[in-house]
């Protein structure tokens, strides 16, 4: 029997990749409510733990939130932790990838190092808390390549892949990516703890 975790996003991509990495083992479900947190903190963790806390209020199922970023070397690391709302807090993941090819310009291939990072919360009442980080690096293409992925994926170039995350297949992308990174660290904390009870019904 597979355990319900609440996603503290309404991003469908990313749930859907979250539930991949994650396995059958947990049914994930974006959290439908209207409250969510502001992504108002310094870093990835702290704008992690807010958003967990916020739907931890709610309820008395587990809890997975995640804060991911692009950091480019060339902008001295942003867009970060602005990644989501690069272009502005109602733009789409078209508008950010096209503020951050703007950005760069015609800088050549070795000024256009890249670092994606992800940090992963996991929360259930009465159990504590459990987070694991994740990282990978590349670099950002001069064009959009692929049409897989969402958020910069289609810019994103692997350093281990040789292509962009939105030309990957899903399997490759999990292996190397940086919420692929961080869900196994999480899977494997959470095995190591034992803080976590498994059970569906366990409070």
């Amino acid at each position: 029997m597979s355990v319900r975790v609440w996603v503290a996003s309404r991003n469908a991509g990313k749930v859907a990749e979250l539930q991949h990495l994650l396995g059958a083992s947990f049914d994930l479900r974006a959290w439908p409510g209207e409250q969510l947190a502001e992504e108002t903190g310094a870093s990835y963790l702290e704008n992690a733990m807010a958003k967990a806390q916020v739907v931890r209020g709610q309820t008395l199922d587990w809890v997975l939130a995640d804060d991911s970023g692009l950091e480019v070397a060339a902008l001295g690391g942003q867009p970060g932790i602005h990644s989501a709302r690069y272009a502005g807090a109602a733009a789409g993941d078209l508008e950010n990838r096209t503020k951050l090819l703007a950005e760069l310009g015609a800088l050549p291939g070795a000024s256009r190092l890249a670092t994606f990072v992800a940090v992963l919360v996991l929360l259930r009442v009465g159990h504590g808390a459990l987070a694991a980080t994740g990282s990978c690096s590349g670099t950002i293409a001069e064009a959009e390549r692929g049409v897989g992925g969402f958020g910069y994926d289609p810019l994103f170039i692997s350093d281990e892949l040789g292509i962009t995350f939105a030309e990957a297949t899903e399997s490759a992308k999990a292996a190397v990516s940086h919420r692929g990174r961080a869900a196994r660290r999480l899977m494997a904390e959470l095995q190591r703890s034992g803080r976590f009870d498994p059970r569906p019904d366990a409070r």
